[in-house]
């Protein structure tokens, strides 16, 4: 961040008074321009025993498969936000379960949320995100084509909690390791533009 989205002129670095970190400050009209995480949320849609999973269209990791899943919007709340994700990427209807996993991405400044869902049908299809949307067995995922390790996380957790019947809210943080051949400009977004 270069320039005030206030007053229009250029911005320094300085831990403000009162504060513990550096942040973005005007020191023109006293602004101080505060970065968060954005918070992305989305699914893991459920038809008996298998899973709904995207391909994704979109970089970053355009071809991969991903749950549906992208950031929350403004006015939304974390599980309206899952739902539409679902709904647009996948075009499935889906009764929204509980809070699964919660999973800080520190590297880009996210933190990303799924929720379980069951499928109210099997009429799916891609929406403008994806190339695919297809339901898969446990044996049959696409382990090394998973667009992000929040995805895998979340179904590793998923098939580890049916196995032994019964699900728990998993909370962690993810470190990024690329796979060979992605791009390190890509560590720089998320899910779904993300």
């Amino acid at each position: 961040m270069n320039f005030c989205s206030t007053c229009g002129h250029s911005l320094t670095t300085r831990i403000p008074d009162g504060d513990n970190r550096p942040r973005y400050c005007c020191d023109h009209c006293g602004a101080i321009h505060y970065q968060n995480p954005k918070l992305v949320v989305g699914t893991v849609p459920v038809w008996d025993s298998k899973v709904l999973l995207c391909r994704r269209a979109i970089e970053p990791q355009r071809g991969y498969w991903t749950l549906p899943a992208g950031f929350l919007e403004n006015d939304e709340t974390a599980p309206n936000g899952a739902i539409r994700e679902t709904t647009e990427e996948a075009g499935a209807r889906i009764e929204l379960g509980p809070l699964f996993t919660m999973l800080d991405v520190l590297h880009v400044h996210q933190v990303h949320v799924f929720y379980r869902a069951q499928l109210i049908d099997t009429r799916f299809e891609p929406g403008i995100e994806s190339l695919d949307v297809q339901l898969f067995e446990q044996s049959d995922i696409p382990w090394p084509e998973l667009a992000f390790r929040t995805v895998s996380e979340t179904l590793h957790h998923f098939f580890e909690d049916r196995s032994r019947g019964k699900f728990e809210l998993h909370v962690g943080a993810i470190s990024w390791t690329p796979r060979p051949g992605y791009p390190a400009e890509a560590a720089t977004a998320g899910p779904s533009s993300p």
